[in-house]
């Protein structure tokens, strides 16, 4: 009996993911993606083609390579932790033939519209119409996964700036950049402290005349190098820390990651100390921003008020003379393919756990990687994937509406306690939480206790190590046979690309044994889990 088909919209790496996860279900995947290549934002391209957003020619993942990988694809052991866009390429196309993904493949399609077939509320069917070729071609499908990304629609929040047509120099957004080579000898100033805004004005600042870097309330900023020079995320995003952090009041943690980032360089006296605690707004990667800022480079500004033909006039009075304005103001998404029905797509985009709208009739509609996990997207929206398309299959059953409709707002509320109100935060999920909350909707959550008991050290490195991808298919549908190697020997692949210099050792250095030092910290920590678990 033919497989259900599936209609997979574009082909980034939450729509790699899901193609490959509809073969191993058993499904029948056709995946239809805009332009004319595999990776979506990553593919770095000098010019895009209408408007679509791509990586600039230097950028660096923020999330390390054990942490980024698809769940049953580690990457090479000799690839860098931190991969440059090229890299991350590499690797998805290596992925896609050995998974025979490109064959489901259509490029050069655009889906112009979804919607529900006549008897979708029995069928749970969509037509669906594509463009390719100067025409357009119909479809039905039994199911949706919408693959298209939170990156689609640049923010130029130009009527903030009052003065900003008058401007002679040259305005653009951060997506429009390329590289730095144009901009030599130019005073420039970036307005936004996210990722992309820290970036330019790093590498902006090593050809620029000056860089001003703008910001309405600053930010923390930490280190893709984290402590014992280990990866940031393979060191913070353990089992053991998302069990502090569930027993530790917020106060603590925040008081604690403050203080670390601080040890590194005052936030306060580099002008950057920002107006929220940590926990409330996402953190900014900026390795080489106190280098920069330091050796005034890069000069850190508050908010512009107004800009005049050729100067920007900031809140504390001072004005600067500009050649360059670059707004690293983020993206909004959008999805106008989809029917304006309030159960396809509600004003606030609210989906059950990120991925399934609530109202539908029948749950053949799923949103792939629509969220932005404080870590890497690729396991997130693959985890995603392996859910939806259980529901798809029947195989899962999701609540009622009211049920969904609950969660929603419980979460929602949550989110306002927690987090600030800003675009940035809106769709912001804990790694290590999310993962599981999805993980155990199909029952591929690792099963620690057992593992304690059966397999020790696999248990001690799953509960102290990071909390990798392996781990999600150990067990359950989907279970691969070498998730325990590709864990147990992960650290050796963190480590390979460091070791380009061999050193000769008289005599190793002396230590108490990692196993045992494992033991003697994660057993009473085993305990307090079951004891949580089951209060």
């Amino acid at each position: 009996m033919p497989g259900k088909r599936i209609m997979v919209i574009g082909a980034g790496v939450s729509g790699l993911g899901a193609i490959k996860i509809c073969l191993e279900e058993g499904l029948e995947p056709t995946c239809f993606e805009e332009s004319n290549d595999i990776g979506g934002l990553w593919r770095y391209e000098e010019k895009t083609e209408g408007g679509r957003p791509s990586v600039y020619k230097s950028v660096i993942s923020n999330t390390s390579k054990e942490m980024t990988a698809y769940s049953d694809y580690p990457f090479p052991d000799h690839f860098p932790n931190y991969l440059h866009n090229s890299k991350i390429m590499e690797y998805l196309r290596m992925y896609v033939k050995h998974f025979h993904i490109l064959k489901h493949i259509r490029f050069l399609s655009k889906v112009c519209s979804v919607r529900k077939h006549s008897d979708f509320s029995f069928t749970g069917q969509w037509d669906v119409v594509v463009q390719a070729e100067g025409k357009q071609e119909s479809y039905v499908f039994d199911g949706i996964m919408v693959c298209s990304g939170l990156f689609t629609n640049p923010i130029m929040p130009l009527q903030e700036f009052p003065g900003i047509t008058r401007f002679k120099g040259q305005y653009i957004h951060s997506w429009e950049y390329k590289s730095p080579e144009k901009f030599q000898g130019k005073k420039i100033i970036v307005i936004g402290i996210g990722n992309s805004g820290v970036d330019l004005a790093i590498e902006l600042s090593h050809v620029a005349a000056q860089v001003f870097l703008s910001t309405r309330r600053g930010a923390w900023i930490w280190n893709r190098v984290w402590d014992n020079g280990m990866p940031l995320d393979t060191v913070l995003f353990t089992r053991f820390n998302s069990l502090l952090n569930k027993i530790c009041p917020a106060f603590l943690t925040n008081r604690w990651a403050e203080n670390k980032l601080n040890a590194h360089f005052n936030h306060d006296i580099y002008g950057l100390l920002p107006q929220h605690r940590f926990l409330s707004h996402q953190a900014t990667f900026g390795d080489d921003l106190p280098n920069r800022i330091i050796s005034g480079r890069v000069l850190m500004k508050p908010n512009v008020t107004k800009f005049t033909e050729t100067s920007a006039i900031f809140e504390d009075g001072t004005e600067e003379n500009v050649d360059v304005v670059i707004f690293a103001t983020g993206y909004t998404y959008s999805f106008p393919f989809l029917e304006n029905n309030s159960t396809v797509l509600d004003i606030q985009h609210s989906m059950y756990k990120f991925v399934f709208p609530p109202e539908l009739e029948k749950p053949t509609l799923a949103f792939i990687g629509i969220l932005q996990p404080v870590g890497a997207t690729i396991p997130t929206s693959e985890l995603q994937s392996r859910w939806a398309a259980r529901v798809f299959k029947g195989l899962n059953k999701l609540p009622s509406v009211n049920g969904m409709m609950a969660h929603i707002r419980k979460k929602r509320t949550e989110f306002e306690k927690t987090y600030l109100n800003s675009l940035r935060d809106a769709r912001r999920v804990q790694y290590v939480g999310y993962m599981d909350e999805i993980a155990s909707e199909i029952a591929v959550k690792p099963n620690l206790f057992s593992l304690f008991l059966w397999d020790p050290k696999l248990a001690l490195e799953i509960f102290l190590g990071p909390c990798t991808p392996y781990q999600y298919r150990l067990q359950g549908p989907g279970k691969w046979a070498g998730a325990r190697e590709a864990i147990l020997t992960q650290r050796e692949r963190i480590i390979k690309p460091l070791r380009t210099r061999t050193l000769i050792r008289d005599q190793a250095p002396c230590s108490v044994p990692f196993w045992l030092k494992s033991i003697c910290v994660a057993l009473p920590l085993f305990v307090l889990t079951f004891i949580i678990n089951k209060g």
